[in-house]
């Protein structure tokens, strides 16, 4: 007989430390997909202990249960019908009374509850102390202390995780309780549903979603109650419209009392680390001096360490391998040579050459987020923000999108206003990905030599100036000039833990190589096939002869039909543009493609295809989620259209000038 598998949920407000407990429980054993129907990320996997095997799932992050986004309604369904065996609510010790209000919400729900009191280094650092022994008898469920970053308490946690899941006879949590003043009107809802309440929803708890005039909950009670009974509870939920407000003033009373039995605050006038650092982090100069002196050390990192392991990759892998394969297939026939030499290797083999500066980059990025400066970095850009009519929390996706545009534009959920989520979504191609990045870090020092960071770091400021103009430009004639107000939690810093960013990095990277070999890879072979046909020739083929139509339009900037064609495959995946300029140069690269592309184009003509490459449209899953999350062709062409206007604009205008100044 096989024995049971048990479920255990991991649930938490963000930046608490979820993810740095989930890597360390699962390890490898994990996967990373959607929720059914939803676009919400979903993490599972699998961990032992004491001879027993664990499901755990990854909950998204939540400030409450209330039902006003997806992310809520996601975890709150899981617990109630999923039923997990324990659900462990991570809480972040230094903040803990802002997180015991999720716990409060989540402990009428059926499932039995561990808190998990993570960064209690950081908290005593803050000068916080915490008594855990006081706190797990004042809520009665098991209250665990860690440092989930250092491997403190994790141990613990799993003791008190199997304990749970097989016993619980113990279990006796002090749930809050409504204001006394609504205790009585409480007790006549559950009276009026009792008996219509739908499994596997509890009962007690939908009369106290009811009472708190949850959307969700109010239809489906209504569904099910017959008309006189539902006409009954809506007459007593009229009649106390300051039912939400005493609902909410029983958890915070409850909070409280929490807070006093088990928490001594830092003394007053007490200076923290978080308060020494944010009087430079959030300053509206030096707050934007760091951004900016952050970025520019992530790409001159990537140029010092990622160029020469791009160069090794290129000369010693790829290299050699397009020679073996080109002596192995010398007595087959000449195009399937061709074929896996310049349209497999010399196509995808160039795009692989790109992963040390995407694991540079996915690793900043991964620490400067664990770390908590991420939520500094909107701060500091509100006013920026501000210019085009959003605000700084449009900052959160639009940084997401330096790792790709299609998390950015997802990410725009977390944004209320639909007037801002929409311009947030036009911006977001703008912001430059890290395919676009790695196509400007191989062909930026083939072309400018030692002046490759400036050029690079150039072409950022220049995707972000055209962001800001492009966004005031649209606020003022599309959306007439609305502006949004702006709110805001700031974590605490702690350290970053290099468990949770090598597996960031390690996803991330394994997704990079995963479109290398199925996209990237037809792509390559789909050009190399139009290259060669109808007679074998390039300057013949029907890839020349699409290049050639388009050609007039980048005549302006330099460009010959190959640049064209390298710009039009790009909209499949950025990449693509290495990839294609590695199959139409493939004869020619005895000397490495950078260099041969150096010979061939003028720095004037290379400084204009970065800069299209920069402001072009998105790849062809970035505009999926466009059109999938503004629901409209019409934005979505609208955003093309665009993109493809102020693309050309920027190239023209960067290739005269260019020539004006002598370069």
């Amino acid at each position: 007989m096989t024995e049971k598998i048990h479920t255990v949920a991991l649930a938490g407000q963000p930046n608490v430390g979820k993810s740095t407990l989930f890597n360390l429980l699962t390890g490898l054993n994990q996967h990373v997909g959607n929720w059914p129907g939803k676009t919400v990320e979903r993490k599972e996997g699998t961990f032992t202990y004491n001879g027993r095997i664990y499901r755990l799932v990854d909950l998204p992050g939540t400030y409450s249960l209330t039902a006003n986004s997806v992310e809520e309604v996601i975890a709150r369904d899981f617990i109630i019908k999923e039923r997990p065996d324990v659900v462990i609510v991570v809480a972040d010790a230094a903040t803990l009374e802002r997180n015991l209000y999720l716990v409060a919400e989540l402990l009428p729900l059926p499932a039995p509850v561990i808190l998990a009191l993570n960064m209690m280094d950081v908290a005593q650092q803050e000068g916080f102390r915490i008594e855990p022994e006081v706190l797990e008898a004042a809520l009665g469920v098991r209250v665990v202390p860690m440092v989930a970053t250092k491997n403190v308490g994790v141990h613990e946690l799993l003791a008190a995780i199997d304990e749970v899941a097989h016993d619980m006879d113990d279990y006796a949590p002090k749930r809050p309780e409504v204001r006394a003043d609504h205790q009585d009107v409480l007790a006549q809802i559950e009276t009026l549903i009792e008996g219509y309440v739908p499994e596997p929803y509890p009962q007690d708890w939908v009369a106290l979603k009811l009472l708190e005039g949850d959307r969700e909950i109010t239809q489906l009670m209504q569904e099910h109650l017959p008309e006189e009974r539902w006409q009954s509870v809506y007459d007593i939920l009229r009649q106390h419209d300051d039912a939400m407000v005493a609902v909410a003033s029983g958890r915070y009373e409850w909070i409280g009392r929490m807070i006093r039995a088990a928490v001594t605050r830092p003394k007053v006038g007490q200076i923290g680390l978080t308060e020494r650092l944010d009087r430079w982090a959030t300053h509206p100069l030096w707050g934007l001096i760091l951004l900016a002196s952050i970025l520019g050390l992530t790409f001159w990192l990537t140029y010092t360490i990622g160029a020469p392991l791009q160069e090794l990759l290129d000369t010693y892998v790829v290299g050699n391998l397009a020679e073996l394969a080109r002596i192995r297939l010398a007595g087959g026939a000449p195009w399937l040579s061709a074929l896996i030499v310049d349209g497999i290797i010399g196509g995808v083999g160039a795009v692989l050459t790109f992963l040390p500066i995407l694991v540079i980059f996915f690793a900043v990025m991964g620490t400067l987020e664990d770390m908590g400066y991420m939520a500094r970095a909107a701060y500091v850009m509100d006013g920026f923000m501000h210019l085009m009519g959003l605000h700084g929390k449009s900052f959160l996706p639009l940084f997401l999108g330096f790792g790709c545009n299609v998390p950015a534009v997802l990410g725009t959920r977390v944004i209320e206003s639909r007037r801002a989520r929409l311009l947030t979504i036009m911006l977001a191609p703008l912001i430059p990905c890290t395919a676009r990045m790695a196509v400007v870090a191989f062909l930026a020092p083939a072309f400018f030599g030692s002046a490759a960071t400036l050029v690079s770091w150039g072409l950022i400021l220049l995707a972000l100036v055209v962001l800001a103009l492009s966004g005031v430009l649209i606020n003022k004639t599309v959306f007439r000039g609305q502006r949004a107000a702006f709110i805001m939690e700031l974590p605490l810093y702690h350290l970053p833990n290099w468990r949770t960013i090598g597996m960031l990095v390690w996803q991330r990277s394994l997704a990079f190589l995963k479109k290398a070999g199925t996209l990237i890879l037809l792509v390559s072979v789909m050009v190399w096939a139009l290259s060669m046909l109808p007679g074998g020739e390039i300057e013949t083929s029907f890839l020349a002869r699409i290049g050639r139509l388009m050609e007039p339009v980048g005549r302006l900037m330099g460009f010959d039909w190959r640049l064209m064609v390298a710009l039009l495959t790009s909209f499949i995946a950025k990449e693509n543009s290495i990839a294609t300029l590695g199959v139409l140069f493939g004869a020619d690269q005895e000397a490495g493609l950078a260099e041969t592309l150096a010979a061939t184009f003028s720095a004037p003509t290379a400084l204009a295809f970065l800069v299209v490459q920069m402001l072009f449209i998105p790849c062809v899953a970035t505009v999926a989620v466009i059109r999938q999350e503004t629901g409209s062709w019409r934005w979505t062409l609208f955003s093309l259209g665009f993109l493809l206007l102020v693309s050309w604009v920027a190239g023209v205008g960067l290739f005269w000038l260019a020539h004006l100044v002598g370069l």
